[in-house]
């Protein structure tokens, strides 16, 4: 979906997953200052949008997500991932219910595999899925906005800001008095900051939640069995998730980011030293400067300087080993 905003003076496209919204409009660091001032908004008009109608709709997606959600109140965010039977992560939804609709937002161009896997699971129960991309666009306020909400949109309230879904066709209209945009780029720098993971970004196909400290957050540790639940179950029991999520402060000196994939080594091993994990995404941040989030093996010491390729990196704990 090719985003109507793309045609604002400054706009400069996103590339890759995120293709089809405004990666900037001309000035990074002061779109990120913005939206940490809580003004502006970020144009996610490119994610998709699932929705689930029908009496049984929280029990049935109890039964099926990792988030305790059958008595989810009308109006309070959520978030939830569907896993693998061997636990690992699929989908990653961003929830919310308005009473008589779940509401829930996914990674670009994920909604199609979410929904074919939705439909297997109907059996009898009442309830009806559907892909609301073409109609319904995500848009990003940030916390502290004091921007107006248009009437009949529906509001996912987080304590980062509020992801409004909106009627597609009235998103130029909305972005005339929301005040100044904020790209992609502005708002991938904050979610490092913050530590927040994202599918496709900070996941492999082996990826399991306790490694990005999605527990809590996403998977509800009380709740009854779903899909890969025995293996959250046990590596809570254990308490050795193989991998953690972990943040980069980035030698500032260097002229480029070491892009996502790049290998990281102990500094002590030097330049043929083994692999010790990867960076997930890399950053230029308006305060913290070059940042970036990565994940290590579980072993790997809290305290010990990193080799990000050629990038010296020093860690902060984002998951306990």
């Amino acid at each position: 979906m090719k985003s109507p905003l793309l045609t604002l003076p400054g706009a400069v496209p996103a590339e890759g997953v995120d293709e089809g919204v405004a990666a900037h409009y001309g000035d990074l660091f002061r779109e990120q200052r913005a939206l940490a001032d809580g003004t502006g908004f970020v144009d996610l008009s490119h994610r998709g949008v699932v929705t689930v109608t029908g009496e049984d709709r929280l029990a049935w997606l109890h039964l099926l997500l990792t988030q305790h959600v059958s008595e989810l109140p009308p109006g309070q965010a959520t978030e939830a991932l569907i896993l693998s039977a061997n636990g690992h992560i699929e989908h990653a939804l961003y929830l919310v219910d308005d009473g008589a609709t779940v509401w829930a937002h996914v990674e670009p161009n994920t909604q199609d595999a979410l929904i074919a896997y939705l439909e297997s699971m109907k059996f009898f129960y009442k309830v009806e899925v559907a892909d609301r991309t073409a109609d319904t666009a995500v848009v990003h306020l940030p916390a502290g906005s004091i921007a107006e909400v248009p009437e009949g949109a529906v509001v996912r309230e987080t304590p980062h800001g509020r992801d409004l879904f909106l009627p597609r066709a009235g998103l130029e209209a909305f972005a005339a008095q929301a005040g100044p945009p904020a790209g992609l780029l502005a708002y991938e720098a904050l979610r490092v900051e913050q530590h927040r993971p994202r599918l496709g970004f900070e996941t492999d196909h082996r990826t399991i939640p306790h490694e990005l400290g999605w527990i809590g957050s996403a998977v509800h540790l009380q709740k009854g069995c779903y899909r890969g639940q025995e293996t959250v179950a046990r590596v809570q029991n254990l308490g050795k998730p193989p991998r953690r999520l972990v943040f980069l402060h980035l030698d500032g000196s260097e002229v480029h980011l070491p892009p996502a994939g790049t290998e990281l080594r102990l500094a002590d091993d030097g330049p043929d030293g083994r692999k010790i994990g990867f960076v997930t995404t890399s950053v230029r941040h308006h305060e913290l400067g070059p940042v970036a989030l990565a994940l290590v093996k579980r072993n790997v010491p809290v305290d010990a300087p990193l080799v990000a390729g050629d990038t010296a990196a020093a860690q902060e704990v984002v998951v306990e080993p």
